[in-house]
């Protein structure tokens, strides 16, 4: 296959570090559904799909597939869903699922030959459907990159072997990843990897056409399959390196190029309610959600024990968010005793937690009535001194593939491990991590930047005063020329405050002038507020009482 036809990317050496969301292609899924092996898998497939659109609709942030195409290929090639946007439309993308899951499983097979044809076809037509979409929307010079992903359940290598003879003279210009994925079932299970997690074919299982053509196997499972489709979620990379490692060195620094790879969805792209644990910024987003006067009487939050996990397995990639540090409560509602005795259970936990090496495993209990609401987990690691750890943590919804590197059983070449050695070594050691010693200049650029965007008030000021003199002539003119008393004046003018108030102005005859101003309505004054009953002034030396005995 000529690889200069399958080239799809930049070679703009101007291109940043992190790509952005404009750069993410859009998407072609060929689902292979004949029989006989659509029976086994239609289920499966239809499940996880299904699970894997009803995230990627919800969520929020940059758009990680702009456009996404779905063909099935059975006794012919069909379009079930023309290039659409994924953000917000789960309706149509489901019935579009749907409509995949009512082909039947069971009929007269084709040979090999004709599906791999319908294989080329459907290809062919979803690049073509994808050039002439771009042709017609404005964002031609954005996405300008295809990748295709097959699934099925025939033979990866015969299948590969197909595409690659039938696209051999094919324009594939916009293409940039083709994908296969075989779905093992019945008895290709057994040579298939023992890994949960779909990853990149091996040497083993993987055939390629220079670095075009794809072949990854997984097993018929809905996690499986998931793992796959949620690869799309990821930045593949691939064009340039994202993240420069800098050592210090003797003459200059020692680089070290690394790709950066998401391990999870973070829950604050997805808007729920109750949310999913996703926030611990401060204590009111770990508190139950609660509208008005209800915050006075809300029950804590519960968090149940469902668990004991081993401190060394448990791996931070899958924990998320700011921590929270839980201590024994001082709440000057409960009585001594109460307090002494959860005092004592606290400490036992945190003993019984650090002799151990243990955490927990904690899950916070649904707020719906029926309990069919979204469940958020957390652990909770133990520490030296009287208090815990708690972290959220991922639940399997939100895991992404994560394809690490084995490692090599021989040692790292000689060169490589002297170099790294000495220039470890001239970075100064300490053994306990002090965050007092590190500083991110944030209030000086807030300073900065608030003093930027400072509305200029002296300036607002200075005109508003030189409004006000030039309007007090005219307003001098329209006034007799006799002087009244200071005492006329107030009152005339708080008389036409009053009327403005709608409050009836005084009679306007002279001989009222004299008189003593109308008796004011009587006003329950503020004292008899704390000495009706006593009650008010009891309830406040109470707590006085309470919160001097704290003290002491």
């Amino acid at each position: 296959m000529d690889h200069r036809k399958m080239s799809g990317t930049s070679s703009d050496p101007g291109n940043v570090v992190y790509r952005s969301s404009s750069r993410r292609p859009a998407r072609v899924l060929i689902v292979e559904a004949s029989p006989p092996w659509w029976s086994d898998t239609c289920d499966v497939l239809c499940e996880a799909l299904d699970d894997f659109l009803s995230l990627a609709c919800s969520l929020d942030g940059p758009c990680r597939i702009p456009l996404l195409s779905l063909y099935a290929v059975s006794r012919q090639q069909e379009c079930l869903l023309p290039f659409a946007q994924v953000r917000g439309n789960l309706a149509r993308l489901r019935s579009c699922v749907e409509e995949l899951r009512a082909i039947p499983g069971e009929g007269c097979t084709r040979g090999a030959t004709r599906g791999g044809e319908l294989l080329q076809q459907a290809l062919l037509d979803g690049l073509q459907q994808f050039r002439q979409h771009m042709k017609h929307t404005s964002a031609a010079g954005h996405n300008t990159s295809l990748e295709v992903t097959v699934m099925t359940s025939q033979s990866g290598r015969g299948v590969v072997q197909r595409l690659e003879t039938g696209l051999k003279d094919a324009d594939l210009v916009s293409l940039r990843r083709l994908l296969v994925v075989q779905i093992l079932t019945g008895v290709d299970c057994g040579q298939d990897s023992s890994s949960p997690e779909a990853r990149p074919a091996d040497a083993e299982d993987c055939l390629m056409s220079g670095t075009e053509i794809e072949l990854q196997q997984v097993q018929n499972s809905i996690f499986n399959i998931e793992m796959v489709l949620k690869a799309w979620l990821q930045d593949q990379g691939g064009d340039r390196e994202q993240l420069h490692l800098l050592l210090p060195g003797d003459s200059a620094a020692v680089c070290i190029k690394c790709d950066v790879q998401e391990r999870l969805i973070s829950p604050a792209l997805i808007h729920l309610t109750p949310n999913l644990g996703v926030k611990t910024e401060s204590i009111d987003d770990f508190l139950p959600v609660t509208k008005g006067s209800a915050k006075q009487n809300q029950m804590p939050q519960r968090l149940k024990a469902i668990k004991t996990l081993r401190a060394d397995g448990v791996c931070e990639s899958v924990l998320y968010g700011l921590p929270l540090v839980l201590y024994p409560t001082t709440c000057w509602q409960l009585d001594w005793d109460e307090m002494e005795a959860n005092n004592n259970l606290f400490h036992a936990l945190c003993h019984t937690l650090k002799t151990h090496g243990w955490f927990l495993l904690l899950q916070m209990e649904p707020v719906t009535a029926g309990g069919l609401g979204v469940c958020s987990h957390y652990i909770l690691q133990p520490s030296s001194a009287l208090s815990l750890l708690l972290k959220p943590a991922a639940s399997k919804e939100l895991l992404l593939p994560c394809s690490l590197p084995r490692p090599l059983q021989q040692r790292p070449a000689p060169d490589a491990t002297q170099a790294v050695q000495a220039c470890v070594t001239q970075l100064d050691e300490e053994f306990v991590f002090n965050p007092l010693c590190l500083s991110s200049n944030l209030y000086q650029h807030l300073r900065s930047r608030g003093l930027q965007s400072q509305p200029r008030y002296p300036y607002r000021l200075q005109a508003a005063a030189t409004r006000r003199n030039q309007l007090q002539p005219l307003e001098g003119a329209k006034c007799p020329t006799s002087r009244q008393p200071r005492q006329l004046q107030s009152r005339q003018q708080g008389t036409t405050g009053r009327a403005r108030a709608t409050v009836a102005p005084f009679p306007s005859s002279s001989s009222h002038w004299h008189r003593p101003p109308p008796p004011k309505a009587s006003r329950p004054a503020l004292t008899l507020l704390g000495s009706g009953g006593g009650q008010e002034g009891d309830s406040e030396d109470e707590i006085s009482t309470a919160i001097q005995d704290l003290k002491q």
